[in-house]
């Protein structure tokens, strides 16, 4: 148990854990898809969901959700990433935004 001395001489604050994206801050980035597969989603959801691995444009792998329905996407096909990703799918913290590059409406 610390003193009062030390509790003044140091601060009581807790080390926090900072929690970086792979976006560094900007709202979208542009990425390269490498694969195009589908994913089952967590217990109570049934249906086979659309996501593709990315690679970003500072070379992070990442897999983002293809949102809609039916799409064109395939291997070197450009797309813009945002940071929302699909509740019901563990790991996909990303989807793509449609109508852009590649992933049209």
């Amino acid at each position: 148990m610390p003193t009062i001395k030390q509790l003044i001489k140091k601060n009581r604050t807790k080390n926090k854990k900072q929690i970086r994206s792979i976006l560094f801050g900007s709202p979208q980035k542009k990425a390269i898809c490498l694969k195009v597969y589908t994913m089952s989603p967590k217990k109570p959801n049934s249906a086979d969901r659309k996501v593709a691995k990315v690679k970003l444009t500072n070379n992070s792998v990442v897999i983002g959700y293809i949102p809609g329905e039916g799409h064109s996407l395939q291997q070197h096909s450009l797309v813009l990433i945002e940071g929302k990703g699909a509740k019901d799918l563990p790991g996909v913290n990303y989807r793509f935004i449609r109508g852009s590059f590649d992933l049209q409406k």
